[in-house]
């Protein structure tokens, strides 16, 4: 008795995503995310280049424009037929352009700001978790003693203090005092905000890092790298980074807000951004 064989047709196959492809596809279904993450491209952007944006420099001045108010036309000859979106400030300045180049401000703040903290923290944070238990409680104890004070009147004795060098004469000065000088002076003031923040704003950073350190330190794929002779710093660079530094990039970008508020608020009582450059704070100072 013969027997007849039918094909069998395959099974439709989808191609494999990777984790980070299926986020992004989890991410792009949320309309929240979608508006979210344009908002935030158009303010990189906006800093990036907000000289095509603004349709005066933020130092352009028009005395005879002073306290204009907003929708009002520039009187003087070389700004005829402008007009004040936003209104003029007391030097005669437009507001509108100068908001716009105070985005620049922020988002540097932003972004320099956080990664100052976020490298400062994760490895003061990785170095503690995975150190002996000596060594361990001998360095969150300094976190312990730094956090006992509140952050922002840190950042403000930090920033008194970087201001002061920049008021005294170069000679009085050392190589490395200079050259911190310099950097602050050719940015405007923002090189001292960044290095104020960042170096007071890295405990609540160093302190997860560590947890999760500790965490994963116990793990059975630790324990193996030890076994194979992986010494401490490819433990710490090849297995526990790779694992931590998820949590430690979420938690960053959510403290972001609170560097920007930190920023217009030293700018706002004159420690932050120096004039003639724009700040969010100062302008409202100036309001």
């Amino acid at each position: 008795m013969a027997t007849s064989t039918s094909a069998v047709s395959p099974l439709p196959t989808r191609a494999a995503r990777s984790l980070l492809q299926d986020v992004l596809a989890r991410l792009v279904r949320d309309p929240v995310v979608v508006i979210c993450a344009l908002y935030l491209a158009l303010l990189t952007v906006v800093a990036l280049a907000p000289s095509f944006f603004a349709p005066l420099s933020y130092e352009t001045t028009s005395f005879p424009d002073k306290l204009a108010p907003p929708g009002a036309y520039a009187t003087s000859e070389k700004l005829a037929g402008f007009r004040y979106l936003f209104g003029a400030d007391r030097l005669g300045r437009d507001i509108f352009s100068r908001l716009i180049y105070g985005t620049r401000v922020s988002m540097a703040v932003a972004f320099l700001g956080a990664g100052i903290s976020f490298l400062i923290g994760l490895t003061y944070g990785l170095v503690s978790g995975y150190s002996r238990p000596r060594i361990d409680n001998v360095m969150m104890r300094i976190v312990d003693i730094i956090y006992a004070y509140p952050t922002l009147i840190l950042i403000i004795l930090l920033q008194v203090f970087l201001t002061s060098l920049a008021q005294q004469p170069p000679e009085a000065l050392s190589a490395v005092q200079r050259l911190l000088v310099t950097l602050d002076v050719r940015s405007g003031g923002l090189f001292f905000v960044f290095v104020a923040i960042g170096a007071v704003s890295w405990l609540n950073m160093a302190r997860l890092t560590r947890g999760q350190t500790l965490h994963y330190r116990e793990q059975e794929f630790v324990q193996a790298a030890h076994l194979v002779g992986a010494n401490d710093r490819r433990i710490m660079g090849r297995h526990l980074l790779p694992n931590i530094i998820g949590t430690c990039i979420v938690a960053e970008t959510l403290a972001i807000p609170a560097y920007i508020y930190t920023e217009a608020f030293l700018s706002f009582i004159g420690l932050g951004v120096q004039p003639p450059l724009p700040s969010w704070g100062s302008m409202i100072a100036d309001g």
